[in-house]
């Protein structure tokens, strides 16, 4: 008897925690990122739709990877965040090619000035949002389409050909990470092309 309090305690905030869950549930759904009916470059060419989309989430799913994400915060050493490595390399993809645009070699040669201004711009593009919920269309430019078909490239390898070691790709990946901006970049994204890991 000397722990009925305790108990009484404990099952109430129990039900008060799945009360504010159950009341939040609905919101939550109906605030999720939309899958869109259609990707395509400004141009008009369709990369794919939200029929592939669903499949590789099955996929996903069919493998457990909706497991990896935890209570407690352990999910990293479960199995790799594909979304935010998807983003990584995206975003490293269009440092780099901005700065070769601009004469450089990399984004890694260049000046702390010019790596900040080729920062700015791509934490703008990144933040556009580029989705069209009437059609369900999301609308990508053609440097984000290239950045796309390499990342397909690179998982194609790595899931398809996992005997044979698949090289780094893009040798200043790190220093970008160390920097902290990639992260803080995609942390912000508005866009749907998230969904295309999932």
């Amino acid at each position: 008897m000397r722990y009925r309090n305790h108990w009484l305690a404990l099952s109430a905030v129990l039900a008060l925690s799945f009360a504010i869950l159950g009341g939040l549930g609905p919101d939550i759904g109906a605030s999720a990122p939309p899958v869109p009916a259609q990707v395509s470059t400004v141009g008009g060419k369709s990369l794919f739709g939200g029929d592939t989309i669903r499949r590789g989430q099955n996929v996903w799913q069919s493998m457990g990877g909706q497991e990896v994400g935890t209570v407690w915060g352990h999910g990293a050493y479960v199995a790799p965040d594909w979304t935010a490595d998807f983003l990584h390399r995206e975003c490293v993809f269009m440092l780099d090619r901005w700065a070769q645009e601009g004469g450089a070699s990399s984004y890694a040669s260049l000046s702390p000035e010019a790596q900040a201004g080729l920062r700015a711009r791509l934490a703008g593009d990144l933040r556009h949002n580029t989705y069209d919920p009437a059609s369900g269309t999301l609308t990508v430019d053609a440097l984000s389409a290239q950045a796309f078909d390499a990342n397909a490239a690179y998982y194609a390898r790595l899931f398809q050909d996992a005997a044979t070691p698949t090289p780094s790709p893009v040798t200043n990946a790190q220093a970008v990470h160390r920097r902290g901006y990639v992260p803080q970049a995609t942390q912000h994204s508005h866009r749907a092309r998230v969904h295309r890991l999932h």
